[in-house]
């Protein structure tokens, strides 16, 4: 399979409701299992529905690129990973232990599949710009970058920066997936798209538990403009 073909879930040994278990198989300390469990089916409708990245196309330049900026909870993105045959699942179990390669937030260099090494909140989008911007000046008209980032992460500057640059340049082949749990510290209702919208991108809110309306919001044409989706979960407390 190449990184062009279209993804089709019969090809995956696993399903949506293995992810409850493949979790369950990380243990420990620190898991920050809300910021995780927010993300989950954002990150199954995409790997399993849209995204044209596999196992074996992680280093074809014509793949999409997916970037988790809300790192800090990554342990649905493990799971979905492991799910789709990018890890073994039998890494799991040693989530954040010393010897592991999946640590508190993913890296680039361990974990199969990851694009980005998050850290500080903030990165991924700058980044997810940068990476749309590089791959139109090469030419490459196909792949489609994509950013999961966090409500309460849209209030660093450098994502402002981010959305304002994005469109104004009119990069139709970025994403961004923004998980609304409540979380931003002066979120209003509304207000998270309506940022993206006077900056000149596509926006779409919905239910982030719903996965037909979650593929819906994000196959629906968009040209000339960069795409977000605001996904709006339960509330984190």
């Amino acid at each position: 399979m190449t990184a062009t073909t279209e993804r089709t879930p019969d090809q995956n040994a696993h399903r949506y409701t293995d992810l409850p278990r493949l979790m369950r198989l990380m243990t420990g300390d620190e898991k920050h299992g809300p910021s995780a469990t927010s993300t989950l089916d954002v990150l199954w409708v995409l790997y399993d529905r849209v995204l044209r990245v596999t196992p074996e196309t992680v280093d074809d330049p014509g793949r999409d690129r997916f970037l988790l900026s809300k790192g800090h909870g990554p342990m649905a993105y493990y799971a979905v990973l492991a799910a789709k045959g990018f890890l073994p699942v039998e890494w799991l179990s040693g989530f954040g232990q010393f010897d592991s390669p999946l640590g508190q937030h993913p890296d680039r260099m361990l974990v199969p599949g990851a694009e980005i090494g998050s850290g500080s909140l903030g990165h991924g989008l700058p980044i997810a710009v940068g990476t749309a911007l590089g791959l139109r000046a090469h030419g490459l008209a196909e792949p489609v970058v994509w950013a999961l980032v966090g409500d309460a992460e849209l209030d660093e500057g450098s994502n402002h920066e981010a959305i304002a640059f994005a469109g104004a340049a009119g990069l139709d082949r970025l994403r961004t997936v923004v998980i609304d749990n409540r979380s931003a510290t002066y979120g209003t209702d509304g207000g998270i798209a309506a940022r993206f919208e006077v900056a000149g991108w596509s926006t779409a809110t919905v239910d982030g538990r719903d996965h037909s309306a979650l593929y819906e919001a994000f196959t629906a044409p968009h040209p000339g403009r960069p795409r977000a989706v605001v996904a709006r979960v339960e509330p984190k407390f």
